[in-house]
């Protein structure tokens, strides 16, 4: 399941994910599952065609990660594996940053991190001139539906429905658009 939230410049894509790490952090090998969201660009392309013609939309590169994820077999919201990744080299993202905070309540942490957008860059290392003028307004204006729509699928990892694991776990170890 993916969700995208665009705004001019900058967006929010979110995701369940399956995930196997091929080179897991000690007391970390088995599976892991749970919500993904990035911090995007997004590019607006020019429309071709009549008025009527939809405008292509590209979700492009990252500038931050958050992955709300907990071992695949834990107890729903333990948040175990929960980490974010602050630096983003082009498509890689950095290591794992584990936060407390963020373990202990994720959509808080999370709500801060999005309402403060500006924040949120400078600490990426990223500069605000990726942003349009209206971006930061336009996303704290969005936190709460995005943030409700984690939950929501939080809420469908933990039921079983999303976020399981593919056929073949030795060529398809993820399940995500992410």
């Amino acid at each position: 399941m993916l969700y995208a939230f665009a705004f001019e410049r900058v967006g929010v894509v979110v995701s369940d994910l399956y995930f196997i790490d091929p080179d897991p952090i000690p007391g970390q090998e088995s599976p892991e599952r749970g919500v993904r969201l990035e911090l995007r660009l997004f590019e607006r392309g020019e429309v071709t065609g009549s008025i009527y013609a939809a405008r292509p939309v590209t979700i492009g590169r990252p500038l931050w990660r958050v992955d709300l994820l907990q071992d695949a077999n834990a107890a729903p919201a333990t948040f175990d594996r929960t980490h974010h990744h602050p630096h983003i080299d082009g498509w890689e993202p950095g290591h794992r940053v584990f936060v407390e905070e963020l373990s202990a309540d994720p959509l808080s942490w999370l709500a801060a991190k999005l309402s403060d957008i500006t924040g949120l860059l400078k600490e990426t290392g990223v500069s605000a001139d990726e942003l349009a003028p209206t971006d930061a307004a336009d996303l704290r204006a969005a936190v709460p539906e995005i943030t409700d729509t984690v939950r929501r699928l939080l809420d469908r990892v933990w039921a079983g429905e999303l976020a399981r694991p593919s056929g073949d776990s030795a060529t398809s170890a993820r399940v995500s658009w992410l």
